[in-house]
């Protein structure tokens, strides 16, 4: 398998980067982005994302789109302008039947685009859009906590002081609330899964996820 993958020095890109390197099915990545990972890897290239219309993606399986920004202090405007149009952007420029597309999007994600959460309904918009592109599949990931694994971390200042502060609390929160809490290892892991197997279903939660994600 042949995978793209954005938003790899973010958390949850940092744990799907992990997996796509250590799983045997997957013989290489393209990381795109603005910065570079700081890996060098066999099975690892990596483009900037302004070079992203001139590359040659037709010989890839899987879209692995873990580009996201925190919704706080954003307006819906700016939030959407991120989160709805470059996701739309890039997948409208891959949408193949060959490619499966992966989307990272959260829990509480509002399918009806009219709830009164701002970052839930334009992450539903962002879903709906993608599941009516032509890929061969699109699934859409919904994470509730997610505990870092193997050295991974949140580039959000806030997020890294919430991680240190629960740190101890998240195996314990993990095994008392297996529902909403999984791990980068889990979500790495079911991503490949998932591409490489299909699911039942396009709309994966928390549960779904940690159970596509246990070891083969």
């Amino acid at each position: 398998m042949h995978v793209i993958l954005f938003g790899t020095t973010g958390m949850v890109g940092q744990g799907v980067l992990r997996e796509c390197l250590l799983d045997p099915r997957v013989e290489k990545v393209l990381s795109i982005g603005r910065s570079k990972t700081g890996q060098r890897h066999p099975k690892l290239e990596e483009a900037d994302i302004r070079d992203f219309e001139s590359l040659d993606i037709a010989a890839y399986d899987a879209c692995f789109f873990c580009l996201g920004v925190s919704s706080a202090g954003m307006s819906e405007e700016d939030y959407r302008r991120v989160t709805y149009d470059l996701t739309l952007d890039v997948a409208k420029k891959i949408a193949a039947p060959r490619m499966t597309f992966i989307f990272v999007s959260g829990a509480g994600t509002d399918s009806t685009e009219r709830g009164r959460t701002m970052w839930a309904r334009v992450k539903g918009a962002t879903e709906n859009a993608l599941l009516k592109l032509p890929f061969k599949a699109a699934y859409m990931f919904r994470p509730a906590v997610i505990q870092p694994l193997h050295g991974v971390k949140s580039r959000t200042t806030s997020y890294r002081v919430l991680y240190a502060i629960t740190r101890p609390l998240l195996p314990l929160l993990k095994r008392m609330l297996p529902k909403y809490v999984t791990t980068t290892e889990q979500v790495g892991r079911a991503m490949i899964n998932v591409a490489a197997n299909g699911a039942p279903k396009a709309i994966l939660e928390s549960e779904d996820i940690s159970r596509h994600g246990r070891p083969r």
